[in-house]
């Protein structure tokens, strides 16, 4: 072969092996990717006869807690998404995600090294003979290049499922950062609803310094007993050791919010307030919207794609590997003639490479795939499973815990007029202080609780915008 057919060479062989990779290129492997059915029902139990609220309902937003009308709220809020440390760690494994997809997507393109290298080698006949030739020299200097044709579509599959995981990554940075706002929220209503609690007790501690002082005072008029000062200043200790409850209650909820948003508990406060717990309407959404609409199924499905992908993966390496190999350079003994035409070579030539026995490895591989696929089914079904429960639950909490404060409030309404009316008694010594104390700590039971349904029903609200996938409705 004369030198201009070697120079031709590479530029036949290119082609052909081109053409037979595009047409090998339709023989991926490896099933079809079918969502997973689910049976999801046409409206939730628990939602009564509420109006559902639609996708494109303005009220449903990223910033759902601003339907709750509070300004330090928003500002802690805004915080979170700079310095909360886990939507750090999830923003850091999501970007680990799409290093991975990267380097899957490398494979499709061929991979060049350069080498370069200079030897001094000798034969032991060479040194040891009288007239021998001495020790010689090598230097070379060359690049080399493969390339892997994805004929059966291994490649492929590993960049869809490495694509698929970083959706699923994407969907749990969402639920992250949902699950943050949602926790922040519900630890500042708790504190808030601490607030409210201390302010009832403060009230009932003054009001039972009040009644010390009267009993003392009826004491020593010699119109009451002993026992009425001790009951009077047993209720007084009581409520005292309560409000240093609330407070301590306070302090831990406030604890938690400063490392929500990044910051050490020492250099974090936030003030005091006096006013009723804020209210938000609960949002009710359809059982297929809250499959769009949830992270944490999207992510859940995104892996049971991506497992449906490594199939396809584990069953093409049971296929031969079909290659493409290139080298050139020069190679020489002497190092001033290295870079000359005489000291040229190159190669170019396919190669196929197949596993003759393996012991069943690669199938072993494909049925641990197929059962890792399995797996993600059963856990995208079961969190969908969970999600429904978790809407029905809060629905329903959401709902009895209105009707609960309704009858909680009248109650307050009627301890307080009975707190009135037994101290007016004592006052007029128709009835014992026992009296007193009983109808003052049913009216202190009776605020407190009111405070805890209202409590108890905005956390439900929150739990049910974290459920929904974020918004609530006012």
């Amino acid at each position: 072969m004369n030198e201009s057919a070697r120079k031709a060479m590479p530029m036949k062989v290119l082609p052909a092996v081109a053409a037979a990779a595009l047409l090998l290129a339709g023989c991926t492997v490896g099933p079809a990717y079918v969502r997973p059915t689910v049976d999801a029902p046409a409206a939730f139990k628990e939602a009564g006869d509420w109006k559902p609220a639609s996708p494109q309902d303005p009220a449903t937003s990223d910033t759902w807690w601003t339907a709750f009308g509070d300004p330090v709220l928003n500002a802690l809020q805004a915080r979170v998404e700079v310095s909360n440390q886990n939507l750090r760690a999830a923003e850091a494994q999501y970007r680990q995600a799409r290093a991975l997809a990267d380097g899957a997507r490398a494979s499709w393109f061929p991979t060049f090294n350069a080498t370069a290298g200079a030897t001094r080698s000798a034969t032991a006949a060479s040194t040891a003979s009288a007239g021998s030739a001495p020790p010689a020299n090598s230097f070379s200097l060359g690049a080399t290049a493969s390339w892997e044709l994805d004929v059966w579509g291994r490649i492929a599959r590993n960049v869809e499922a490495a694509d698929l995981r970083v959706e699923a990554s994407d969907a749990d940075l969402a639920a992250a950062r949902l699950s943050a706002h949602a926790t922040l929220a519900q630890n500042y209503f708790q504190l808030r609803a601490a607030d409210r609690q201390k302010f009832f007790l403060d009230a009932a501690v003054a009001a039972y310094e009040r009644s010390l002082s009267l009993t003392q005072n009826r004491y020593a008029a010699g119109v009451a007993g002993k026992a009425d000062v001790v009951q009077a200043e047993s209720a007084l200790r009581s409520a005292r050791a309560s409000a240093l409850d609330a407070s301590l209650s306070r302090s831990q909820y406030e604890h938690a919010i400063a490392v929500l948003v990044g910051e050490a508990p020492a250099g974090f406060a936030i003030a005091s307030v006096d006013a009723p717990l804020p209210v938000a309407s609960v949002p009710v959404t359809l059982p297929s919207t809250l499959l769009e609409r949830r992270p944490d199924i999207a992510a859940a499905e995104r892996r049971v794609a991506a497992a449906n992908a490594a199939i396809g993966a584990a069953e093409a390496a049971r296929f031969p590997v079909l290659g493409l190999s290139a080298s050139a350079g020069f190679r020489r003994s002497d190092l001033a003639d290295l870079i000359t035409t005489p000291s040229r070579y190159w190669s170019l030539g396919p190669t196929l490479a197949a596993t003759l026995f393996d012991a069943g490895a690669k199938k072993a591989a494909v049925g641990q795939a197929a059962a890792t696929w399995e797996q993600a089914v059963a856990t995208y079904r079961q969190t969908v499973l969970v999600a429904f429960q978790e809407v029905e639950d809060n629905l329903a909490a959401a709902r009895l815990l209105e009707e609960a404060i309704v009858e909680q409030t009248a109650a307050v309404a009627a301890a307080a007029e009975a707190e009135t009316i037994a101290t007016n008694q004592y006052r007029a010594g128709t009835v014992s202080y026992l009296n007193v104390v009983t109808a003052q700590a049913t009216h202190l039971a009776a605020r407190r609780s009111v405070n805890d349904l209202l409590a108890r029903r905005l956390l439900a609200a929150v739990l049910l915008a974290k459920n929904a996938g974020g918004g609530v409705g006012r």
